[in-house]
């Protein structure tokens, strides 16, 4: 799993230095984040995504190097940012609409631990199952925004329990 460490200024005389951790760097980048970066490089790139697709074909787009400076993805952020792209195109920079990993942690954490969610390995049918059954019906998504968590989830879920940190692993749900 990728983990990301903020790097912190030394501290005092005798030059202690603190390490600060993203508590949920365990969870993959959602399309937004893998784009975001991608738009700062290469503005140009924004051109390229102006029009709907299915995820197919921003996925066939990506992997055949279509895209300007979108390179160097593993084939599971090449899906997500496709399937991120599918949901969100045609793309305004300036306003990138939440992602899955955004919506996992807005939306599933409200009522109970992350840990609930992302260690489900499930196929894309079964998580919009959970989304429409009565204890999950209530929570604020569009169709569309549910079918884009679905799919995010669907390929970035299924993380092993000890790649979660240790104060992520209790609890359940609280619905």
């Amino acid at each position: 799993m990728k983990i990301r460490w903020l790097l912190v200024l030394a501290l005092g005389a005798a030059g202690m230095a603190l390490a600060q951790v993203d508590t949920f760097a365990f969870m993959p980048e959602g399309g937004r984040t893998i784009l975001e970066p991608l738009l700062t490089a290469d503005p140009a790139l924004a051109g390229k995504l102006t029009e709907k697709r299915p995820a197919a074909d921003w996925l066939a787009a990506i992997t055949a190097g279509d895209l300007p400076g979108v390179t160097g993805l593993d084939e599971w952020q090449a899906q997500t940012l496709a399937d991120y792209l599918a949901y969100a195109a045609p793309i305004d920079p300036a306003a990138l609409p939440l992602d899955g990993r955004d919506m996992t942690l807005a939306r599933c954490q409200s009522c109970h631990i992350v840990t609930v969610v992302v260690t489900q390995a499930r196929a894309r049918e079964a998580w919009l199952g959970t989304m429409g059954k009565p204890s999950h019906v209530g929570v604020p998504l569009t169709p569309e925004e549910r079918g884009q968590l679905a799919d995010y989830l669907t390929v970035n879920a299924g993380i092993p329990i000890d790649a979660i940190p240790p104060e992520l692993r209790a609890g359940g749900a609280s619905y």
